[in-house]
């Protein structure tokens, strides 16, 4: 395997989990680098059914090391009940998850922020998560923030919390909020980080020696390629970077130690909350994949948006990310459809048009051109190998891979962990 990325290649909700903790059985190590408790891995396995928000879906094999890198921001009360959660059902993390002492912590008063800040955009609204995710980077790179290791020394982080609190408290109170009171916040990050300081450790020279034994890696991407802050469909995106590159920010590993990118898509497309979305489904079709699908959020409970297949998206994802290979999830969900259409490109006013042409604002009015395609007749969820597959999900497939000039390695046809053909 060497060292494998996983990179969600649409807004998020592509199944990852799942092929993460496929690909996980064969790795030394899985690693998260970036995002925060906004994304959620699902993954269901002989322990049963897992919403993972922090630590890397990965952990699932005993064998291998978890690493929370520092690019992720780190909610300690979820992180401490998923430590929890994990070892009721029987899964030791001890010596196992190591948690980077610079990953910068969610305080209450990001938690706050994100719900006001939404109110007052009303209509303008991003549609966030509330989990205080945008506000915790904002005050990373504004050189306000508070991370795992300030805990180490309780001076240094009541110090910190202080002058922070002297800012948010008259930003909250100017909104109309109760003010924050510092011994009440101390008391519960005391408490909580008791739960999880055994698991503080710096991975950057575990990882290192990792690479130069030559070790299985996974590199665990959240969110996908489109909710990136630099590359997605600002500003309906997240806080962090979400494409490949942020290995190096978010984990300390050089991109050319990277040597498989896989992109993980869903057969179909969908998205939380609110942006553009040219493919979306606003009808009965829609609906209907909605709930063949069980398209609810993991982290939020959601309804989320529906549409066919946007392959303009998949190849910027492509290219912006350097895919070598495909990962396609849930073609289950497609049986049914007696018609599948797929988004070959945009146009606009007559004119063929990319992604990268424009904003978010461009994207809401581009035109989607499709290609209609033949369902197939009978269900793939019991398939084990690609040459069981109805010659219609194999013309769908090799439509996918034409058209972004990507190879499909993976198939996802079910939400077990075996429901998968490796190609």
């Amino acid at each position: 395997m060497a060292v494998n990325l996983i990179i969600g290649a649409q807004w998020g909700d592509e199944g990852k989990g799942k092929i993460i903790d496929y690909l996980s059985s064969l790795s030394d190590y899985i690693i998260r680098f970036h995002g925060g408790n906004n994304a959620g891995h699902t993954v269901v396995n002989e322990y049963g059914k897992f919403a993972m928000h922090l630590i890397p879906s990965g952990i699932f094999n005993k064998s291998a090391k978890s690493v929370i890198g520092n690019g992720v921001v780190v909610d300690l009360e979820v992180l401490a009940g998923e430590i929890s959660l994990l070892e009721k059902h029987g899964i030791n993390v001890k010596d196992r998850l190591f948690i980077s002492p610079r990953c910068h912590l969610i305080m209450p008063y990001h938690k706050i922020l994100d719900m006001l800040l939404e109110k007052l955009k009303d209509k303008a609204k991003i549609g966030t998560t509330g989990r205080g995710i945008g506000p915790c980077y904002a005050d990373k790179v504004s050189h306000n923030g508070i991370r795992v290791g300030d805990l180490l020394d309780k001076k240094v982080f009541s110090e910190k919390l202080k002058i922070q609190l002297l800012v948010k408290n008259k930003i909250l109170n100017s909104l109309g909020y109760p003010i924050l009171y510092q011994k009440e916040i101390e008391r519960v990050f005391f408490n909580l980080f008791d739960k999880i300081k055994l698991f503080v450790k710096e991975p950057f020279p575990l990882i290192h020696a990792a690479l130069k034994s030559k070790k299985n890696m996974l590199l665990e991407g959240a969110q996908g390629t489109f909710l990136d802050n630099d590359w997605g469909t600002y500003p309906f995106v997240t806080g962090s970077t979400t494409v490949s590159g942020g290995i190096t920010a978010g984990a300390g590993i050089p991109p050319t130690r990277i040597d498989r990118i896989i992109g993980i898509a869903k057969a179909y497309t969908t998205r939380v909350g609110q942006g553009p979305f040219p493919t979306e489904l606003l009808d009965k079709t829609g609906d209907r994949l909605r709930k063949e699908g069980n398209e609810f959020g993991a982290t939020t409970g959601r309804p989320r948006r529906c549409g066919w297949l946007d392959i303009e998206l998949l190849k910027f994802a492509a290219l912006i990310n350097g895919f070598t290979e495909l990962a396609i999830t849930k073609l289950d969900v497609l049986d049914t459809f007696p018609e599948i259409k797929i988004c070959t490109h945009y146009t606009m006013n007559g004119k063929k048009v990319s992604y990268f042409d424009g904003d978010s604002k461009f994207l809401s009015t581009v035109k989607p051109v499709y290609k209609t395609m033949k369902g197939w007749p009978k269900p793939v969820s019991k398939v084990k190998k690609y040459s069981g597959l109805p010659i219609e999900a194999k013309n769908y497939l090799k439509e996918i891979e034409k058209l972004t000039g990507v190879k499909i390695t993976y198939i996802s046809t079910g939400a077990q962990r075996h429901e998968i053909i490796k190609i």
